[in-house]
């Protein structure tokens, strides 16, 4: 029997996405459908927004936002008024957050990026994915590292996937 939830493999499916061309919300979403039970293209638009740190404003990095939707679905809360559900799901939103915070010393895209804030929003214009661009940019193992987060989490708890579950 295969590891579902092997956070090597986790990582290296979410990288490659990636380095397909998706952002780095996107990357992470992707590799964890049979955990959120959302088809490819309900993911790809939820997520099309959160690249580049939100919209390309280096905010949050798309990678942290995937983690923090991906906890909503491990740990949701959906009744407004229970209480004990909210706060597991804030509890792991954190202890995602500090993971990777842990491993990659921010959850802040031009952090990661090693860029200073900046006054002027940079263009939305998403930039060419180049081999050059590959290589300037952590952004390929900043997805692995949420990837690896995510799957040791859900390998762990002895997380079932829902997806066996609901057939």
């Amino acid at each position: 029997m295969t590891d579902l939830f092997d956070p090597q493999t986790r990582r290296e499916t979410a990288e490659q996405y990636f380095l397909d061309g998706y952002n780095c919300c996107q990357a992470v979403l992707l590799a964890f459908m049979d955990v959120t039970g959302l088809d490819k293209e309900t993911t790809l638009k939820f997520a099309s927004g959160f690249g580049g740190g939100m919209g390309k404003m280096r905010e949050v990095c798309g990678t942290v936002s995937a983690m923090t939707a991906i906890a909503g679905f491990i740990s949701p809360s959906v009744n407004p008024e229970d209480h004990d559900a909210k706060t597991a799901n804030y509890a792991l939103v954190q202890a995602f957050a500090s993971a990777f915070k842990e491993k990659k010393g921010s959850i802040i895209c031009r952090e990661l990026l090693g860029k200073k804030k900046q006054e002027a929003l940079e263009s939305p214009e998403p930039s060419f994915r180049t081999p050059e661009y590959y290589k300037s940019r952590p952004c390929a193992a900043t997805v692995g590292a949420a990837a690896m987060i995510i799957a040791g989490y859900l390998k762990d708890n002895d997380y079932i996937c829902k997806l066996e579950t609901d057939f």
